[in-house]
Formats: C-alpha cells, structure tokens, sequence
C-alpha cells in the first residue's frame, strides 16, 4: 500500500500550529520551486535569516504532478513549513499558446502538495499565486476582495483558474482541519534567476534581452507589443521572499493578502527604463496588433502595508541590478 493510500482513512481534524511570532531557524522548511524566480529568492533570504534546515529536491528529484511521490515526499521528510513557489509560469504568449497545460498541471502541483501537506498536519504553509487572479476590469488599485467579481483576462485565464483553486483549497483546509495556512498574490515581479526565453518569459524579462540584444547588435529599433499604454505594478523578487518570512510570522487570515509597491507605470516607461539601464539608444516601435493584455493592475497593498511591511527595492535599482545579473549569468540563464 502507497503512502497516499495509508493516510487516506485518517481523520484529520487537524491541530493548531505553532502560535505566531518569530520561527524557530532550526525548524524543516521545504521551498517548493527553489530553481524558480521566487523559490530562488526564497532560498536565499530563508539562508540569510540563519534558517539551517532548508529542504529542497528538483523537478528531477520530485515530480509534484506525481501524487504518490509527493506524499512520500511530504510524509518522510515532515516539513514544519511549506512554502508553495512551485508553477508552470510564462508571459502572454506562453498563457495564451498553451492554457490546457498551464491550467492541468498547476492545479496538478497544488492539489497534490497541498493534500499531502494535509496528510503530514504541516503546521504552516504559505501558498503563493498572482495578480492575474483578479478580474480584467477590477476596480484600481485592486482590493483581495475583488476576487471572483468579473471575467478574467482571456490571454492568461486558465493559470488565474488554478490559482484562483489554490486559494479556495487553503481557505478550505483553514475551515476544515483549523490549520493556520495563508495565501499571498504578488504583483508582477522581476529580479535575478528570471526566465529569459523569447517565448516564456515575463515583461521585464523579455525587455531586457530584447534590448539588450539590440544594443549588442547594433539594431536601429526594437519593436515591442501592444500599444505601451497599460500600466503594471513591479516588484523586486527579493522584496517579495522577505515579504513572505513577514508573512509567516505575522499574518494568520483565512483571505489571501496582496504583495506589491502600490506604484505602478506604464509599458512604455518600464521600457524606456530597461532600454536606459542597458544603455540602448535606439528608437522603440509598439505593434499595436498584438495584446495589450490587462489594461491596468495596481494592487491594494494596504492591508499588507498597515501591517507593518513595505518593499525596500526602487525600481530604477532593481532594474539596473537585473540588467547585471543578466549579463554576468549570459551563458546558464534560462532561455
């Protein structure tokens, strides 16, 4: 018999954690998705707060679309903390090239990590979605409870879906087993360890190694698209890992918490930042047949901010530091 299958019969009426406050460092912490964007980042702000039992296993180690082996994970390892970074993640043309994919197997992941955690009575885990959550048309700057009040936008509606389960699944175990679980949505984020590819990468991502190969080769123009009218809000990846240590040791609510600046720009400026930091001095051309995507998503960071936390990272530095690290990691960043 599986260990999915023995746990299966277990009435879990669940225990309450440990009380908020400061973690204990020595405590097991399993970084889901430490190769990522945000698990990266987590890892490095968990090992610089003396955390010294960090558990981490790659795709190749742990497949967490296979339910079976994320239980034995789960179960044999004990975690005391979970935090889930773990995704199939892209920009527009990934989301809207292949949804099926992006939905089936981020809800894989979520489902089974999140029963196993269940199964094993982790303590504490903080689930981590997106923006993209709210409604196309939210009300700006967007409040947690806009979500489930509108249509989604097309262009990435099936990895908002997923996300949007995996709130409702930890505001489930909450009502349920009486765990002390939580949910934060970060805004668009940017920072070291990104996803570079011309076909799976986010906003800044994509801009810098599109300008960036422009400057290089000398190009007279970079056409970027949509019409660099629609504004985003950014964060710096390392804001968003020290948001989240915040999070676990002050933040116990049943509704998901935004994590953001509260500041957003337009497209067109976020280019002609990254253009600047790379030192490209060309002309920038919009395709105005191509999506613009959401037309604007500024979060409500109050709730967040009120409670003590507020990013540290500006943009013009964050972006310049990016534009470094890209350059001193050329030959392994991923493409």
């Amino acid at each position: 018999m599986d260990r999915q299958a023995e746990v299966a019969g277990l009435e879990l009426t669940g225990t309450i954690g440990a009380p908020l406050g400061v973690l204990d460092r020595s405590l097991p912490v399993y970084i889901a998705g430490h190769r990522g964007l945000v698990g990266s980042a987590l890892l490095r702000k968990f090992r610089s707060e003396g955390f010294t039992n960090i558990v981490v296993r790659s795709r190749d180690q742990l497949d967490l679309t296979d339910r079976t082996s994320t239980f034995d994970f789960i179960l044999e390892s004990k975690p005391q903390i979970i935090i889930d970074a773990a995704a199939r993640v892209g920009g527009i043309m990934a989301n809207n090239t292949h949804p099926a994919d992006f939905l089936s197997e981020n809800l894989q992941i979520q489902v089974n990590l999140l029963d196993a955690a269940v199964a094993a009575r982790v303590p504490r885990l903080l689930f981590l979605g997106s923006s993209c959550i709210y409604p196309k048309f939210a009300p700006q700057p967007i409040r947690e409870d806009a979500l489930l009040t509108g249509p989604l936008e097309p262009t990435n509606d099936a990895y908002a879906i997923a996300k949007i389960a995996g709130i409702l699944q930890v505001q489930a175990v909450r009502r349920q087993y009486g765990l002390p679980w939580i949910s934060a949505m970060p805004t668009n984020l940017y920072g070291p360890e990104d996803n570079f590819s011309p076909v799976g990468s986010h906003l800044v991502p994509a801009l810098i190694r599109r300008y960036e190969e422009a400057r290089t080769g000398g190009a007279a123009a970079v056409t970027n698209w949509g019409t660099g009218t629609p504004r985003r809000e950014l964060l710096h990846v390392d804001d968003l890992a020290d948001a989240c240590l915040y999070l676990l040791e002050h933040f116990d609510a049943p509704v998901h918490v935004n994590v953001g600046t509260g500041v957003d720009h337009t497209i067109a400026d976020i280019a002609q930042l990254i253009a600047t930091a790379v030192g490209y001095t060309g002309e920038t051309h919009w395709d105005e047949t191509k999506p613009d995507g959401t037309p604007r998503k500024l979060l409500d960071v109050s709730v967040l901010r009120e409670s003590g936390w507020q990013p540290r990272i500006a943009l013009r530095d964050g972006i310049e530091a990016t534009v470094e690290w890209y350059r001193a990691n050329a030959g392994t960043v991923r493409r």
